[in-house]
């Protein structure tokens, strides 16, 4: 990769980790906000669901060390880069969410059994719930808007994670609300509710981890061949294949080129076709373009 895009590249990284950083703090404190009166009060879906903004922070420290990783150059053992180092880290984020829904769960079951003793839902526990949700909402719209200025995959997921973190709290706020109108059973019931969110989740970030490392097809073929045919000279494309992650592309292709034309003609045509990729979708990081003559051609004289 030339000089000038790894520096653009190490920039846009360095960007996105002080965003992440930043956005650590807040669910962080989302966080302990939450377990701290959820264990002061009792209130069981009070804990689950800071539990829940517990691995929102996580995934936070998770994608910095992920992109730490990442953002360095291609080297002699990693000539296409570091970044499944990043979907590697968030693979094993999803073992840390099965644990933290297995507690949620573990605390609900106590209630409906009676060994978790009763607890008096105040003002205060909506107080928290509201607090935090108007927190989760000012991060939702910091790293959206983020996301769309650098483009980044991590930063518009970590948004839409945050987005259910704010669904359970609303589900977690009725629970409070029906266990103080006289139906403690609510209250753990709302925690079951943190739970499935916790569990969808996690399988959004497994679905998506796995696809990326068995290299999952990335761009339709369809939107690829228009642009290509775009090109003047370019007689048609087939083996269309891409990798990656939808933020960092890897694509190669087949075109077809006149049997008759010389090498150095071909080989520019080549380089237009990759630029003309690259220019429309950004997120290509690499394109390679094989040269072939159409089926039943051949120079003839």
């Amino acid at each position: 990769m030339p000089s000038g895009n790894s520096e653009i590249m190490q920039a846009r990284s360095g960007a996105i980790a002080r965003v992440l950083v930043r956005v650590f703090v807040l669910n962080l404190g989302v966080a302990l906000a939450k377990i701290g009166f959820g264990y002061f009060s009792g209130a069981v879906s009070v804990l689950s669901d800071g539990f829940h903004s517990l691995i929102d922070a996580s995934s936070n420290v998770v994608g910095l060390i992920g992109i730490r990783a990442a953002s360095q150059p291609p080297d002699a053992d990693h000539p296409y880069g570091h970044r499944k180092f990043e979907t590697v880290a968030s693979g094993a984020f999803v073992g840390f969410a099965a644990l933290v829904m297995l507690e949620v769960l573990r605390n609900a079951f106590n209630h409906f059994l009676g060994r978790a003793p009763a607890h008096e839902i105040t003002i205060a526990s909506f107080a928290v719930m509201i607090v935090t949700v108007a927190v989760n909402l000012v991060v939702i719209s910091y790293e959206s808007r983020q996301a769309r200025r650098f483009s980044s995959e991590m930063l518009a997921a970590d948004a839409m994670q945050t987005r259910a973190d704010v669904w359970s709290s609303f589900a977690v706020i009725a629970a409070l609300l029906g266990t103080r109108m006289g139906w403690p059973l609510l209250d753990p019931i709302g925690a079951l509710i943190v739970a499935c969110f916790i569990g969808y989740g996690g399988w959004q970030i497994f679905h998506a981890t796995t696809g990326i490392l068995s290299d999952r097809v990335v761009m339709p073929d369809t939107d690829v061949e228009q642009v290509v045919m775009s090109v003047p000279g370019v007689l048609g494309c087939h083996h269309i294949r891409t990798r990656g992650s939808e933020d960092h592309v890897f694509l190669d292709l087949h075109i077809w080129l006149r049997a008759d034309m010389r090498l150095d003609e071909a080989h520019q045509i080549s380089h237009v076709v990759k630029d003309t990729l690259m220019a429309r979708y950004p997120t290509i990081a690499d394109a390679i373009i094989h040269i072939e003559p159409p089926p039943g051609q051949r120079v003839t004289g």
